[in-house]
């Protein structure tokens, strides 16, 4: 471990004059912003602020070190560096401090994310990756505390393997043989989460270029380092992390003083080169820093900091000890460094007007055009008294926001319900059609990719098989699959526990990390939540990883990091940044409560943004591979863990054919039931279907093949409709995905229009199934239930013809 001594800290000792109250100036705009940004909030102008004062020098030093190609994988104190780095201007600060739904004026996120949450716009306005070598990259922030790291791991990783694998050197606007550095940053209370020493581990085995920064302010909010840190050092507790000699498998470890610009200055430069031109991680745990407004505008630290702390925290300010320092070095007088401050606070204010008229003025001349649309009602309508309340609140707010003009709109319609031939009721609800138009982008848009390589995009090519094709395990169909796929496209690769060496535990790569060596298929350690980090930030970086979860039962490991990240990836950068990773994992049925999870449910409410295919068989599983790869979304495979040596025909055609999404397939037609189910289930359904047609039910089987997206072409309604009778079946928790299904059917769709009976979802037991074959008989649905279920039905509609049973 390196502790830094300003005394021989020469990287500084070689920045002149106008370099350094360059960093002087910038520091003190960042900082007179995070004072205005507080102040602008408590005058309700901005709803909640959190803002990087005190952490400028550091930020400052670090941005020094960041060149064209790096990334930064960071949270929300950051916005020195960001400024710094030239990737964010002053007036997109306020933009995003204002909430601005504007690409242009607030790039990182258009409004969605509060203030502090930076990103570049990483693709072009049709959705393709930019030059990342031509540009400073920062991949999209999230809130979790510590949900940087996994995404910072996989950033990282991308350089070592466009430096180690030749067949990527063609894809030249991702990586220069492998110089990029992924810097990441965090607080000192943030190192107490499990993915900061996931990661941090993760970094070491992979001996990747992330050079990690620790801010130390000694609090997390209200909580010190003694409840949070082991030693109340992060750096102390990682010294094993430390290389004894450079070529040896660790870290290198750096502790610097947050106020010492000359001693951060150097170790930055330091840092980054080691990073950079060996691979190495490097963590620096900047200690000593200050946080002058407290946490947020939630809460004030006089409540928690005692009195000799806040002196302290005064006295030890980094701009101050920066002026100091400049003083004493003689780089500066005092009137030279009273100027810079004073032109600071009059560069802020003015970003900080140009910023709110920016967002304010549009507001207002659609506040300003309603008023004038329902004067004319008004006038029209002859109701004035009624309406004359909803102007005047209009008129009279100081500070509409569209929430308010599209709700007096709403009343107004309303109360002019009535109204018959109204050429300005007319005018109001084409103005509230357009309105809720234009708000859907600004709000809701960019769930999925909308460039031309979106998945859904993708045209469907049927499976062709020979006449003489062989029949073979499951297992091999995907084996085949993944064969084909890394012969043809060099940027995939896959990782996962288990899946080099032995091929995965159901074989699946089987042969293929011998063929294709290492580094396309690698063996990772038990470490869930940084497996699927690990190709985010591959993903991001224009590579294709496959990301293995063995089984769906550990993905509670990630699920976390899959729906704070990657899910709302593209919605929260408004398309801005895209990372098509496909999540592989097996799940439904095989033993015991944690090797049978089906917790759909809880998937379908947490990765609104990826696609979730749950195909029943291998094949449909590669086609679905086929599918993703050719697409650019994010997206989850459970294969179904029963089927792997089941006998499946090998398509001639397996690394070419593609199933679509959202388009369920009908399994068996039938007359007088309809089955709605996926995975493992038709199987189930299907031998269940056998059994009926003896006592004389025709069910038509469903299989919907993906729940994300469901049923684009209404399949199912189009059942219902010949049918009028609906079960939906699946190994899930009562009221979980069958619920989610019948939502989709019934209300979506209109189903319930065409329904002559009750219908019925058919679920797993509450609880998951214990171990054995009657565990499984017990807990989820078999075919016996699937005959009572449908039964029923028919007995209803036909008692004498179905007489009870039991």
């Amino acid at each position: 471990m390196s502790t830094a001594d300003s005394a021989v800290a020469s990287a500084a000792a070689t920045l002149s004059k106008e370099e350094l109250l360059r960093d002087y100036r910038l520091g003190w705009e960042s900082r007179q912003a995070s004072l205005a940004g507080r102040k602008e909030v408590f005058m309700g102008k901005a709803k909640f602020g959190i803002f990087g004062d005190g952490k400028e020098l550091p930020q400052l030093a670090m941005a020094r070190a960041f060149r064209p190609g790096d990334w930064r994988s960071g949270y929300y104190r950051d916005q020195t560096f960001m400024l710094a780095t030239g990737e964010l201007t002053l007036q997109q600060y306020f933009a995003q401090l204002y909430a601005h739904p504007d690409v242009e004026a607030e790039p990182s996120t258009a409004g969605r994310a509060m203030n502090g949450h930076f990103g570049t716009r990483i693709l072009d306005e049709d959705g393709q990756f930019k030059d990342q070598l031509a540009s400073k990259n920062s991949s999209a922030d999230i809130s979790p505390t510590g949900g940087q790291m996994p995404r910072l791991v996989g950033l990282a990783y991308a350089s070592k393997l466009y430096r180690q694998n030749p067949e990527l050197a063609q894809f030249a606007q991702f990586s220069r043989n492998g110089d990029e550095v992924a810097f990441g940053t965090i607080g000192n209370a943030s190192t107490s989460e499990g993915m900061f020493f996931e990661a941090i581990n993760a970094a070491g085995v992979l001996q990747v270029p992330m050079l990690m920064s620790v801010w130390d302010d000694h609090y997390g909010i209200s909580v010190p380092a003694e409840y949070q840190t082991t030693k109340q050092s992060i750096s102390e507790i990682l010294m094993g992390f430390q290389r004894n000699a450079p070529g040896e498998q660790g870290f290198e470890i750096f502790v610097v003083k947050g106020w010492d610009y000359a001693a951060l200055v150097d170790t930055y430069q330091r840092a980054a080169e080691v990073c950079r031109r060996e691979h190495v991680p490097v963590l620096i745990h900047v200690t000593e820093l200050t946080q002058p407004q407290g946490h947020s505008t939630s809460g004030s630290h006089e409540r928690y900091k005692s009195k000799d702390r806040l002196g302290w925290e005064q006295e030890f300010d980094c701009l101050r000890q920066l002026r100091l320092w400049l003083l004493q070095e003689g780089h500066a007088t005092e009137a030279e460094l009273d100027q810079i401050e004073n032109e600071a606070k009059d560069t802020v204010r003015q970003a900080r007007a140009a910023a709110w008229e920016a967002f304010f003025n549009p507001i207002k001349q659609e506040r300003d055009e309603v008023v004038q649309l329902l004067n004319g009602l008004a006038t029209e309508a002859g109701r004035e008294n009624e309406l004359h309340e909803l102007i005047h609140q209009l008129e009279h707010n100081p500070t509409p926001i569209r929430a308010d003009l599209m709700r007096a709109v709403r009343k107004a319609l309303r109360q002019v319900r009535d109204l018959k031939r109204s050429f300005a009721r007319a005018e109001l609800r084409r103005w509230h059609e357009q309105a809720l138009a234009d708000n859907a982008d600004r709000y809701n848009s960019h769930l999925h990719s909308q460039s031309e390589d979106a998945a859904l995009h993708v045209e469907e090519v049927k499976a062709e098989y020979a006449a003489d094709a062989p029949q073979v395990d499951g297992r091999e169909v995907l084996q085949a699959c993944f064969d084909a796929m890394f012969q043809r496209d060099p940027r995939v690769f896959a990782i996962g526990e288990d899946v080099g060496r032995i091929g995965d535990v159901n074989q699946a790569f089987a042969g293929l990390q011998e063929k294709f060596g290492e580094l396309r298929i690698t063996d990772t350690g038990i470490r869930e939540c940084t497996i699927v980090g690990q190709g985010i930030g591959a993903a991001l970086r224009g590579l294709r990883p496959i990301t293995e979860i063995q089984y769906l039962d550990y993905l509670l490991y990630a699920i976390q990091i899959l729906s704070d990240d990657v899910a709302c990836l593209q919605y929260r950068t408004k398309g801005g940044q895209k990372a098509p990773l496909i999540v592989r994992t097996r799940g439904h049925r095989l033993e015991g409560i944690w090797h049978s999870g089906s917790p759909i449910q809880m998937i379908l409410g947490a990765v609104r943004g990826m696609y979730l295919c749950v195909p029943r068989d291998m094949t449909q599983a590669a086609g679905f591979y086929n599918t993703l790869l050719k697409g650019d979304d994010p997206a989850i495979v459970i294969e179904p863990l029963n089927g792997y040596r089941l006998k499946e025909r090998l398509p001639a055609n397996i690394g070419e054919f593609t199933v679509p999404l959202g388009v369920p397939e009908v399994l068996r037609p039938g007359t007088d039931v309809t089955v709605v189910t996926y995975g493992s289930m038709c199987r189930i359904v299907m031998d269940a279907a056998k059994q009926l047609e003896q006592v004389g039910v025709s069910v038509e089987v469903i299989d919907v093949q993906t729940l994300l997206p469901f049923d684009r072409e209404g399949v199912i309604l189009e059942s219902i409709q010949k049918t009028n009778r609906v079960v939906f079946a699946d190994e899930d928790v009562p009221g979980g995905a069958s619920a989610y299904m019948l939502q989709q059917v019934l209300d979506e769709q209109g189903g319930y229009r065409f329904l002559d009976s009750q219908p019925r979802c058919l679920a797993a037991q509450p609880h998951r199934p214990p171990y054995g074959s009657d565990g499984d008989y017990f807990s989820k649905p078999n075919a016996e239930d699937v005959f009572d279920v449908v039964y029923e039905l028919m007995q209803e509609a036909a008692p004498g013809q179905f007489p009870s049973i039991y």
